[in-house]
């Protein structure tokens, strides 16, 4: 793979598995440096994902956190700051399915937990890391959003909710970032084979699904320095020219 981000530094959520994983794989293989964020719990994974990465000759710095922890997300842009003085790419991954179920019977602390990893971590990544990217001379953001936002299908409400949400969020960030130059987009993964989407449609052949390392070159194509996409929703599908089921 061409070193297009050599050099660059790159923040990722929910880095230890699935397409979080992957991005940061397909990210150091072209030249950029890692910033990998997920669960206390996910501490073995990251290490793993550290051996990988560095075996391919670019440096990981793990970060085990969990996203409730908004405290921890602010110390997170100051940490950089005062290491490095910028962020070249956020790729704002790491979501929570929740309960499918219908809207009155997801629980509080439920719903609570959507809200905060899905959203309210979201905002405060861009709160922290914003001031990081403006100092890039590329910066980028990407956002994972879902096909499931919009469709109004029947309990998949609370994790609809969120998905809308970040769209507006990213969308209105990207309006926001017109002058500083900070290009944010959204991706839509569709069907992947993950722990999450196995979770979600139990019995499903994740054979026949794509593999998260297949979605990973489109994040590399938007995190770029001379990608001029901004303030896009992308489907991977139909970047790929896959059919769904």
């Amino acid at each position: 793979m061409s070193k297009v981000l050599q050099g660059r530094r790159a923040l990722i959520t929910g880095a230890s598995r699935g397409i979080g994983k992957a991005v940061a794989l397909a990210l150091a293989d072209a030249g950029a440096d890692i910033i990998a964020v997920a669960r206390t719990r996910s501490q073995g994974a990251l290490e793993e994902l550290d051996d990988m990465i560095s075996a391919k000759g670019q440096s990981c710095t793990l970060v085990p956190m969990d996203l409730r922890d908004f405290d921890a997300i602010d110390r997170l842009g100051g940490a950089i700051y005062e290491r490095w003085g910028k962020l070249d790419i956020l790729v704002a991954n790491a979501a929570v399915l929740g309960p499918i179920s219908p809207l009155g019977h997801i629980g509080v602390k439920d719903w609570a937990e959507l809200m905060d990893i899905n959203v309210t971590a979201n905002w405060r990544l861009i709160r922290s890391v914003d001031p990081l990217l403006k100092q890039s001379d590329a910066g980028r953001a990407i956002f994972v959003t879902s096909g499931a936002a919009g469709k109004h299908k029947p309990h998949w409400g609370g994790y609809a909710v969120t998905k809308a949400a970040v769209e507006e969020l990213a969308l209105t960030y990207s309006a926001e970032s017109t002058i500083s130059g900070v290009k944010v987009n959204l991706i839509d993964p569709g069907p992947i084979a993950t722990h999450m989407r196995a979770k979600a449609v139990p019995g499903e052949d994740a054979s026949l699904l794509p593999k998260p390392a297949d979605i990973a070159p489109l994040f590399v194509e938007l995190a770029s320095p001379d990608c001029d996409k901004v303030g896009e929703r992308i489907s991977f599908y139909d970047w790929a020219g896959l059919k769904r089921a």
